[in-house]
């Protein structure tokens, strides 16, 4: 088997990657249906874009460090289970809402708020259950390919989304259609889950008490200078820079003056370079902390050329780029971060890294809506660009200055234990 692929040997793996390929897609399918419920119902409102993104992530910044808890303490297949169960009762009630053409704005708050709880306990558990699929040497590989699988769905997710919106109409109960084909394909998780069997599956976790686990998790990162570094560009790049949902709305539909059609496109071109990076590190061994910086600079520079494009055209052609670099930062993050993580403390430092990459969003989908709104489209996407590559560059001056301050602090403790005079004496 080819080394990019490697990972599907395991046959539980195998499971998992069929059944997430089909929810990605009726997940990316749900994302670009609600936001045009929302522009639908608000006259193509930024702000309340903003928010509805914001609600749906709120429950990650408040809930991620328990929920990384509870994934190290319970049997990680069954809380997945529960999860898309979760996951799939507010998309269907919004669904019903959108069809029968009742729906209300506040309708959408609420429900994308319900769908971030579960969002909220399904995503730590979610990453850490890749290690009960794959051996460690095939944990990178794995990873890799999720990314690979999760922006398949979203090559296919968008397009399929706006083409059916467009053929329905258009309107709310057209969106509605779509979110329904949304809480459908979460049975596919369901069945796959349920398919596995032996390998490296953990049936029973040892019990504790998950206010101490969370405390623990906080230890471990606040110990481990790397990991902060990691955890703190990621909350910059997710919460400032990685809006697309958002501002790629914006842009089709007041910079260019596009339908739902050419959003779709959008959200699609732009997974394209999303999968190629997710393929190319795949066959990476194992990233460094340099690709991850580097991928993030490069991300907010691509950020603010592609805002500046003049025509539709041009935006569609740079979106790949966009991608790659997105993709290749997240997921450089998110490998080195398994891999220098142990077991039994992976759901929780994932749990955090999650809570830092997609719980700013609260914080930024509304400012960078508001942005949109008050000064324009572009701005969001220039504004997010920037704050993306200083936020960075600021990460990595305080690391140094952390990494000198320990490096000079050894020898001293060095000398000390030693026996030897301390050089302030």
């Amino acid at each position: 088997m080819s080394p990019t692929f490697r990972a599907l040997a395991h046959r539980n793996y195998r499971l998992y990657a069929m059944g997430g390929l089909v929810s990605n897609t009726g997940t990316w399918m749900q994302r670009v249906a609600q936001d045009w419920l929302v522009l639908q119902l608000t006259d193509n409102s930024g702000t309340a874009l903003g928010i509805t993104t914001g609600l749906q992530f709120l429950p990650i910044l408040f809930l991620s460090a328990y929920a990384g808890a509870v994934a190290d303490r319970f049997p990680k297949r069954r809380l997945l289970q529960l999860a898309q169960l979760m996951m799939a009762t507010p998309a269907v009630i919004l669904g019903v809402l959108a069809v029968t053409g009742v729906a209300q704005q506040w309708h959408v708050y609420v429900l994308a708020l319900a769908f971030g709880v579960a969002t909220a306990f399904e995503a730590p558990v979610r990453q850490a259950f890749v290690g009960e699929l794959v051996t460690p040497d095939d944990l990178s590989n794995a990873v890799g390919l999720n990314s690979a699988s999760f922006n398949a769905g979203r090559i296919l997710g968008p397009a399929v989304a706006g083409l059916l919106i467009a053929a329905l109409g258009s309107g709310v109960p057209a969106t509605g259609a779509v979110i329904l084909i949304n809480a459908v394909s979460y049975g596919a998780v369901l069945v796959a889950l349920q398919a596995m069997s032996g390998g490296r599956l953990v049936s029973e976790v040892p019990d504790s008490d998950p206010r101490g686990r969370v405390r623990q998790g906080i230890r471990y990162v606040r110990g481990r200078p790397d990991l902060l570094l990691v955890l703190t560009i990621m909350f910059f790049v997710g919460t400032f820079g990685l809006n697309f949902q958002l501002t790629s709305a914006l842009m089709a539909t007041e910079v260019y003056g596009k339908g739902a059609g050419e959003y779709g496109i959008l959200a699609s071109t732009m997974a394209l370079g999303s999968i190629t990076g997710a393929l190319l590190a795949a066959r990476r061994e194992s990233p460094r902390l340099r690709l991850v910086v580097l991928a993030a600079l490069s991300f907010g520079a691509v950020e603010i050329v592609i805002a500046l494009m003049p025509t539709y055209l041009t935006f569609v052609l740079l979106t790949p780029l966009l991608g790659v670099t997105a993709m290749t930062t997240a997921t450089s993050a998110n490998t080195f971060i398994q891999l220098t993580v142990p077991t039994e403390l992976r759901g929780r430092v994932m749990a955090l890294y999650l809570m830092v990459f997609m719980g700013g969003t609260p914080i930024g989908s509304p400012l960078v809506g508001w942005v949109g709104e008050a000064f324009g489209a572009r701005w969001s996407l220039i504004g997010g660009g920037v704050v993306s590559v200083l936020g960075t560059l600021l990460c990595v001056a305080l690391f140094l200055r952390t990494r000198q301050a320990r490096r000079e602090t050894k020898p001293s403790q060095e000398a000390v234990a030693a026996g030897a005079p301390h050089p302030a004496a």
